[in-house]
């Protein structure tokens, strides 16, 4: 299994990241990405990529730091990715988020530039997105983005899920889906193809069913295949099997004989 979505260049795995991976490869996590959040943190995870070969990453100016969310960090990121176009799989974490105190001008600002930043570099991206689907779509469709990339975390209908799908987005799978309660979210990701759907947990945070209040970790990934081989009445191997065949076609260049899902 691949966890493609996990902030392990955080504060809170300083003291027993070696660990965290060891415990995830022993659930049979074998390859992680961590996904950028501010500049301060991209020196972190080109570190974290030299020292694990197994680890893949993405840069990207996250929505929730208003003090990086600004215009000459786009010029920062644009040197960034190119001196290390070899390390850097995607352009991520960005999108919009309508519950935190940053103008949705600004946000949507940063957002298209980045987006086009990832379309100039043909990069695919990592979006985040929270009650702003409707937004995103209509950024990603007046910029006609043919990249790609992953909807984080995602949650919602399955009429917006393929909706994505036909921009050429796959979907990211998480602990959403081990809550009860999350049923129109179970009820897309059970109708939707397995391949367009990729494995996360975004640890330390989004815990699962049953870990409330406790740190999330990438062993968590294989709870959350769990669930989903549950959902679509098939086995954890096919899931893994299919979620890894979907990553590296979308991230690892030995994959790129494949295309990203269309309708």
């Amino acid at each position: 299994m691949i966890d493609s979505h996990c902030h392990l260049d955080f504060d809170i795995f300083d003291s027993d990241l070696h660990q965290i991976i060891e415990d995830a490869k022993a659930a049979g996590v074998s390859r992680f990405l961590i996904p950028g959040t501010t500049p301060d943190g991209w020196q972190r995870q080109l570190t974290l990529k030299q020292k694990y070969p197994y680890i893949d990453i993405a840069l990207g100016l996250h929505p929730y730091f208003p003090d990086t969310l600004i215009d000459r960090h786009i010029d920062t990121l644009e040197a960034v990715l190119a001196d290390n176009q070899q390390q850097v799989v995607a352009l991520g974490e960005i999108g919009l988020d309508s519950t935190v105190e940053i103008a949705m001008a600004q946000q949507e600002r940063m957002l298209c530039a980045q987006l086009e930043l990832a379309q100039t570099l043909h990069l695919p991206v990592i979006l985040h997105h929270r009650k702003t689907h409707h937004l995103l779509l209509k950024h990603i469709n007046a910029l006609n983005f043919k990249e790609g990339g992953v909807i984080h975390a995602f949650s919602g209908s399955e009429q917006v899920a393929r909706d994505y799908i036909d921009r050429g987005f796959y979907l990211g799978i998480g602990g959403t889906i081990t809550y009860s309660r999350a049923s129109k979210t179970r009820e897309a990701v059970a109708s939707l193809p397995l391949s367009s759907l990729l494995l996360e947990t975004d640890a330390p945070d989004m815990p699962l069913c049953g870990y409330q209040g406790e740190r999330n970790t990438p062993a968590k990934v294989s709870l959350v295949a769990q669930t989903l081989a549950q959902l679509h009445d098939t086995s954890i191997d096919h899931i893994s099997e299919i979620t890894d065949g979907n990553y590296r076609r979308l991230f690892c260049s030995e994959g790129n004989e494949g295309e990203r899902p269309s309708a």
